[in-house]
Order: structure tokens, then sequence, then C-alpha cells
């Protein structure tokens, strides 16, 4: 039976180890206003009389108050209808190319920043978790801030569902639940290594990946989750040392689909050398996960070739590379036709053929992924200082897939195709211009994926 290869991840283990604090509730601070209450922006075509202006604005209830530039005039509604309703209505008129809410813009630094420790003070996640932040990475505070106006915070009512090692979700000797975890963020899982209900992590990497997913956030304590409201199944598919056979992975994807999951996340690999028809209960059991509307997500794989590593490539699964902090293309990421979008992993910088300026290769590597888990044996939590991987960019895109389909943008209860459509059409474009098969659509953004709005897929 095919069996995987070590972990999607390059990892060594060294950090301070961090004690159990304070919690406190989860952050609900307000975050600004979508657009202006009771106001609209119409834009009317050239030449178009002030006499069917002024009509278009008695039909529609409004009256104007502001310039906006030429032909186009900011509009107060007086008759009480809403934004939407008195939009549509304006566009109906003779004379009118456009009308839209007065949508509100913020300062890039305004954001929902957590208080989280990180290695020292409040706030000390920043200094740190460069993966989360705008520039380097997928601009995240601006995505929770959307999430809190939401009223979905941290993409709560999601399950993401997490096959892996297991995750450190519990207190049975000689397993300790992580503390920045708690019980009520997790929904009841299976370990189909040992057999049994009971998913523990013997290994660190589950914990790891389950923490870049949904790490409990702004509560004095460790670092942040990216959809630390989503619920989280710990699945067991790979044993202590990082292994797994096809028959458990097929297993685990399909408990997952039927017990409530709407993203599952495989941060793993089979060998190059097999191919897709010795793994067909894998290829099925993504295909059932997709046609229930279930977002399956892979790590492309760590061995900087020219070919995307199955279950991510197989069709149905989001295969996800690897950048750097210097938002570079990874030097042990695969690429190659497949590989749909990228997402920060840690390390150095591959050498590229048209290396963009921002590249380093040759030079200090970026920072790795930091999250809580083992450091120095079970039970002993902190901040291991060398993982890197398309194990830890598949999370990241987990993530905010589940931020999404919280979200609401593309609808309550969207496709996995629909999710996909959204991570590709508005992440940020790297490489060449469009999809590229170096970074595929582009870094995936949190903040651009759960704005509202359209966005453009990009072509292959």
């Amino acid at each position: 039976m095919p069996r995987l290869l070590p972990l999607a991840l390059l990892a060594t283990a060294a950090s301070l180890a961090v004690g159990l604090g304070p919690s406190v509730a989860a952050a609900t601070a307000a975050a600004p206003p979508a657009y202006r209450a009771g106001e609209v922006v119409v834009q009317y075509r050239s030449g178009t009389p002030t006499k069917l202006q002024q009509r278009a604005q008695r039909s529609s209830g409004t009256r104007p108050t502001a310039s906006a530039g030429p032909q186009t005039r900011l509009l107060r509604i007086t008759d009480g209808r809403s934004v939407h309703a008195t939009a549509r209505a304006l566009e109906a008129q003779p004379g009118v190319e456009y009308a839209v809410p007065n949508y509100v813009a913020h300062a890039s630094d305004t954001g929902f920043f957590p208080n989280d420790h990180g290695r020292g003070a409040a706030g000390g996640w920043r200094r740190i978790q460069w993966n989360f932040l705008s520039g380097t990475g997928i601009d995240a505070p601006d995505a929770w801030a959307r999430l809190l106006h939401d009223r979905a915070p941290g993409g709560r009512g999601v399950t993401v569902a997490v096959l892996d090692t297991g995750v450190a979700y519990r207190f049975a000797r000689p397993y300790r639940r992580s503390p920045d975890f708690s019980p009520a963020q997790f929904v009841p899982g299976h370990d189909f290594v040992s057999r049994d209900p009971y998913p523990d992590d013997p290994n660190g990497h589950g914990t790891l990946v389950a923490g870049i997913v949904g790490e409990r956030t702004n509560n004095f304590l460790g670092v942040a989750g990216i959809a630390y409201g989503a619920r989280i199944m710990p699945v067991r598919v790979l044993d202590a040392q990082g292994l797994g056979d096809a028959s458990a992975i097929a297993a685990g994807i399909r408990f997952a689909v039927i017990h409530g999951a709407r993203v599952i996340n495989l941060s793993l690999e089979f060998d190059a050398t097999v191919p897709p028809s010795e793994i067909p209960e894998v290829l099925r059991a993504i295909s059932f996960a997709r046609s229930h509307g279930v977002v399956v997500v892979g790590a492309a794989g760590n061995e900087a070739a020219h070919r995307i590593a199955y279950p991510a490539r197989a069709t149905g699964t989001i295969s996800v590379g690897a950048t750097t902090e210097h938002v570079c293309q990874a030097d042990y990421s695969n690429w190659g036709a497949g590989l749909d979008i990228v997402a920060p992993g840690g390390g150095a910088d591959a050498p590229l053929p048209d290396d963009p300026a921002h590249c380093r290769p040759g030079g200090p590597p970026g920072r790795p992924i930091v999250q809580l888990t083992y450091v120095g044996g079970l039970g002993r939590f902190g901040f291991p200082s060398s993982y890197e991987g398309t194990s830890m960019a598949a999370p990241h895109v987990s993530a905010v897939a589940a931020l999404i389909i919280a979200s609401g943008t593309i609808g309550r209860r969207p496709s996995a195709s629909a999710v996909e459509g959204r991570l590709e059409a508005t992440a940020r474009d790297l490489g060449a211009p469009g999809y590229d098969q170096r970074y595929g659509a582009g870094l995936v953004s949190a903040a651009a994926a759960v704005a509202p709005g359209p966005a453009r897929r990009p072509t292959r």
C-alpha cells in the first residue's frame, strides 16, 4: 500500500517554553461600516441635462449633497429606502451610467490587531507572525476586522478538518492540550492510525498546522490563528514519524465530510513515484468531498520539483505552494502545471530565472512560520524556530477558505468551486502577470477574499 513521505515540512525544534496564562473573552471590537448609511453615488452620462438628473433624483427619493467629480453626485436618500434599492432605482433612470453605495475606506493599519503576547508584551505576535501581516503575508488583520463587522468573528460557524498527526486538544496522559487552545474550539474527530476516537498528537506537526488555522486569539497568550472563530476537527492519519497510508487518508477525508467539515486541510504528500492509479481510494474520497461542497486544500510538496505532489495535484484539491518572508517562491516549494495558489511557508528564496527584485537567493533566508506546538517533548509547548514548508502554507489557505464561507461574501452556502474561485480571484499577483506555474493565481489575500464586491479570476 502506498505510504506518504515524511511530513511536508522542514522542521527543527528549539525555543522558549510558554506556560499557561490567563484567558479573556474573544474580540468583539467593531469594524468600520462597509458604506455610508443613507447615501449613494450616482454617475450621469456625459451630456445628461440637469432636468433629467433632477427627475432621476425625484423618482428615486434622493437629493444631492455634494459633487464627487464631473457628472458625479453624492445623493442623500430621503424616502427611507435601502441603499441598494435606491441604487437600483437610479440605474433604471434615463441618463444614469451607474449608482453605487458610498463605500467607506480606512487606513491600512486600522484592522483588528489582537493582544496575543508572542514572545513578549501584548501584541507581540506581530513581531514573529510576519505571515499574517500585509506586505509579507496574507493581510489577516483587515480580514479579521471585516469578519467582526459581519458578526462572524474569526470564521465562526465553520468547521475545518485537520488531517495530520493529530492535535494537542485534550488532557490525557501523556498528552496535554495546548495552552492556546480551548475545548470549545474542537468538534469530535477520529484517530485512523490507532483506530480510536482520540486523535492525540505524538508529533507536534498537526498541532502547529491546527494552530495556523485557528489558534485562540486575543487572549493575552501565545500567538494568533487565522480562522480563530472556526471549529477544528482533528483527524489523525499520520503516525508519530509523520507517515500514513492511503486507506487511512481516504477514510479520514470521508469521516470529515460525513461529520460536517466545510474545509479539509491535507498538509501531506505522496512520493513522486506514486501515480494516481495507485491511490484511487484517496482520489475518490476527494471527489466525494468536492461533490458535497467541501473545500479540500493540499500541500504542493517540498522537493523543489517541477511537479505538484499528490494529493494536492488531484482534481478537486486546491494545491498550495510556499512563499518566503520576501514574497518570493520558497526554494523547496514544488511548482508547475496544477499549482493553484501560494501562501507563506517560510525559509530561503528560490533562485528563479527571472528573479524578481524582492527575491534574495543565496542571501540570508527569511524567517520560519511560528506557531505554538511541542518543544522538547509531549506536554511542553513553545515556539519551534524552523518550521518551513508547504505544510505550513496549506493551512493559511484552508483558514482563509473558512473566513470566506463565514463571511457570506459569495453566499451563505457557497460551493467548493466558488470558494476556490474566490481565493484565486482575490490573490495578490506575483511573478509573471496573471496565472503562472511558480505562483499559481498568486499569494492568498485574506482581506481581499472577504471584502464585499466581485473579483476577477485570473486566466490560465
